[in-house]
């Protein structure tokens, strides 16, 4: 049954009213709910998520032996490990996990160890500030190691009192090519001073403007030592980062570094610049421990807290990648 029109309202009135009404209620209809995935990708449109690997520092080992480290670091989940600078080895001495002039074999045959434990390193310690009177020399000298070894990074940062910016910049632009050549990038990380924030190493490496230099940001440093929020400096240079040195900060009830999570310092906000870039940055964990409390005397209780702080960081990019 056709409806009865008012004498004022003609046909064509009517078509268009019941149009105009069709389309109001089409706008006011919820949404299809969307999974997940599908919610991530409509709100970050094409941006490829960061493929960010997980790899334990042998750093917090330091007090057992280095193949000790390797079998926690393992156990506690990861695939992947940055090595440290020592250890303590079975006949009581502090051993260099690789020495500054040791030969690019000797780091070749380590890093064939590392994978023979399901271990695939990713960044090594390069032991020395960029400003040394031997800095070029051995920066070089670990970038090849680095090749050798098949790391992709080698990490260095300067004083707490503060680097030499002119010399830093010199010697950057002298190893940005040496870096690239051996495909690996040498990374630089906040330590207190003049470069002591993610902003300060970020305005050297655009000066620089070598790919093979790039930013490593460790958020607990730009707490500790300058007592700065690192979440608006991490925005600063987020564009450079090619890592993080992973490491929380307390100012009460104690001024202590601490594991991912047992701090201050918001890791969502922290990583969520860096949460959709496309690239592979290494997450290397170089404190795990719990705060105000004596470190582990087993290295079983630091396989826990290793395991604790992947599990944190992998709960935290999930929700920045699938929320």
């Amino acid at each position: 049954m056709k409806p009865k029109l008012s004498p004022q309202v003609t046909r064509r009135d009517f078509i268009v009213t019941t149009a105009a009404l069709a389309s109001l209620a089409s706008s006011l209809t919820p949404p299809t709910s969307l999974n997940g995935a599908e919610e991530a990708k409509a709100k970050n449109g094409d941006r490829k998520p960061t493929l960010f690997q997980h790899a334990c520092m042998t750093l917090p080992y330091s007090s057992f032996p280095f193949e000790r480290a390797l079998t926690g670091i393992k156990n506690a989940g990861y695939q992947h490990v940055a090595w440290g600078v020592k250890h303590r080895e079975a006949n009581g001495e502090n051993v260099p996990v690789i020495a500054e002039d040791a030969s690019p074999d000797v780091a070749k045959e380590l890093a064939k160890r590392c994978r023979g434990m399901g271990l695939e390193p990713v960044m090594m310690f390069s032991t020395i500030y960029p400003e040394h009177a031997r800095g070029l020399e051995v920066l070089t000298r670990r970038i090849q190691q680095a090749a050798a070894a098949g790391i992709g990074q080698v990490l260095t940062f300067g004083h707490t009192q503060g680097g030499n910016r002119a010399v830093w910049i010199e010697r950057f632009k002298a190893l940005g090519p040496i870096a690239r050549d051996n495909n690996v990038t040498l990374v630089v990380k906040q330590h207190g001073g003049s470069t002591g924030t993610g902003e300060a190493c970020a305005e050297i490496i655009r000066e620089v403007n070598d790919a093979g230099i790039m930013v490593n940001y460790d958020a607990g440093n730009v707490m500790d030592y300058l007592d700065l929020d690192p979440i608006p400096d991490i925005k600063k240079c987020a564009a450079e980062i090619r890592s993080f040195c992973v490491k929380d900060h307390r100012n009460w009830p104690k001024d202590q570094d601490c594991g991912p999570g047992f701090g201050e310092i918001d890791h969502y906000r922290l990583l969520e610049p860096v949460a959709f870039t496309g690239l592979t940055i290494p997450l290397a964990y170089e404190n795990i421990f719990a705060p105000l409390v004596p470190r582990p005397a087993k290295p079983e209780e630091i396989d826990a807290l290793a395991r604790r702080a992947r599990e944190f960081l992998e709960a935290v990019i999930a929700g920045l990648q699938t929320g």
